[in-house]
């Protein structure tokens, strides 16, 4: 069973994400203020938080970038309709997602599943220790694109010799692209191949995850060498030659 940290200051909104995601089989750990949150995450083994952005003593902000300093679980945040600078800073800060209130129980449900469930899967494989397990590691599971390695058995970029450092949910969208380099693809596609669900509008969610890889990857991100958007279409790897051969 999959623990979720769930913290709003509401305690009726509190009681109603426990009773959704009690129903999904979630443990549900709550807590009402920022300070809480933060001791909580450190007595229990937590895989999500859903975090409400305006909240007393440590607001969803602050406490997302305590949260950030030595965690990389998946972190939703909670905002009014009225907050939508607050939510391109939550992820900014380093939110994965947001969900704005009132918010459509189904759709924080699916929202939930898809982080838990590539969360999971990430922290999962990223456990590979075994020098013999990582000696035999199969061909198909390193994607190269020039100096662009990604080692999907260890989790791992390297970009130009040097490994970079990428939350779960950006290590996806780049590893979707560049599996996919040359090709272009729309938010839309992006969303639901990434987070294997059902699309919700996510302009602002990917717009911001894809200006924090270009951070990362790139020399100079806003003339970006790799990851490019396509004006009115979407987003592609640009393929780059690799191998002493020049191939592709």
């Amino acid at each position: 069973m999959y623990n979720i940290l769930v913290v709003d200051d509401d305690k009726e909104i509190v009681k109603a994400i426990e009773i959704y995601l009690g129903k999904e089989n979630y443990k549900i750990i709550k807590a009402y203020d920022g300070e809480q949150a933060l001791e909580e995450i450190k007595k229990n083994e937590i895989q999500l938080v859903i975090l409400d952005i305006m909240m007393p003593n440590k607001d969803g902000l602050e406490t997302l970038e305590e949260i950030r300093k030595d965690k990389n679980i998946p972190v939703i945040m909670l905002s009014a309709k009225s907050e939508d600078i607050d939510k391109i800073n939550g992820l900014n800060v380093g939110a994965d997602d947001y969900v704005t209130k009132p918010f459509n129980p189904v759709e924080l449900i699916a929202r939930v599943n898809a982080l838990i469930r590539r969360y999971t899967k990430f922290g999962g494989e990223n456990n590979v220790n075994d020098s013999d397990t990582a000696s035999s590691q199969k061909e198909e599971n390193i994607i190269q694109n020039g100096e662009l390695i990604i080692n999907d058995d260890l989790k791992q970029v390297i970009v130009d010799g040097k490994e970079v450092k990428l939350t779960p949910t950006e290590y996806n969208i780049l590893k979707f692209l560049t599996k996919n380099k040359g090709k272009v693809f729309s938010i839309e596609e992006i969303y639901t191949n990434v987070w294997d669900g059902e699309y919700y509008a996510a302009e602002n969610v990917i717009a911001v995850h894809i200006r924090h890889i270009r951070e990362k990857i790139e020399i100079n991100p806003k003339e970006p060498k790799y990851l490019k958007v396509i004006w009115g279409v979407g987003y592609k790897i640009e393929p780059m030659r690799t191998g002493p051969n020049g191939t592709f």
